[in-house]
């Protein structure tokens, strides 16, 4: 077996456990029932219909995976600071993240799953996040975020 064929069988074997301890780690604390009907919203519905977005952050929650354990676990969260239509109807959101996720190291992997996950969303065109958030990280994690990554920061 080739070195790489053994790290990729590694990452998958990885990724699966991650998945598995992730979703048994949600159901413990939403009941199947709950999960099922937050992720069976329609994103565009629940902007258009409830002015207050009580089941938004929910519903997107429930679009993550692994990085919702990762949130939930360590008493944080997402906050949306702005929503916006595309012409052709689908939703672009700049997001902050809240709790103790802000302070955490590994918020820079946290930003790039939440964004990997719900962009993967057939309602959602783009994830952006706040320009504040970014300035509450020290200048290595800021330097690695812009680049590093292809996360864009914005002001609300």
């Amino acid at each position: 077996m080739e070195d790489d064929d053994l790290v990729n069988m590694y990452r998958a074997e990885s990724e699966k456990s991650i998945k598995e301890e992730s979703e048994q780690r949600i159901n413990s604390a939403i009941p199947m029932k709950e999960r099922i009907r937050l992720r069976s919203n329609s994103l565009k519905n629940l902007i258009s219909v409830d002015p207050k977005h009580e089941d938004l952050i929910p519903s997107l929650l429930e679009r993550l995976g692994p990085v919702r354990s990762a949130l939930d676990g360590h008493g944080g969260g997402i906050i949306i600071k702005k929503i916006s239509f595309e012409n052709n109807g689908l939703i672009n959101f700049v997001l902050t993240l809240n709790g103790s996720c802000i302070a955490c190291g590994a918020a820079p992997s946290t930003l790039v799953g939440i964004r990997y996950d719900l962009e993967n969303d057939t309602e959602i065109n783009e994830i952006h996040f706040d320009q504040e958030l970014l300035e509450t990280f020290d200048e290595l994690s800021k330097e690695f975020l812009i680049s590093q990554t292809t996360l864009v920061f914005k002001s609300t």
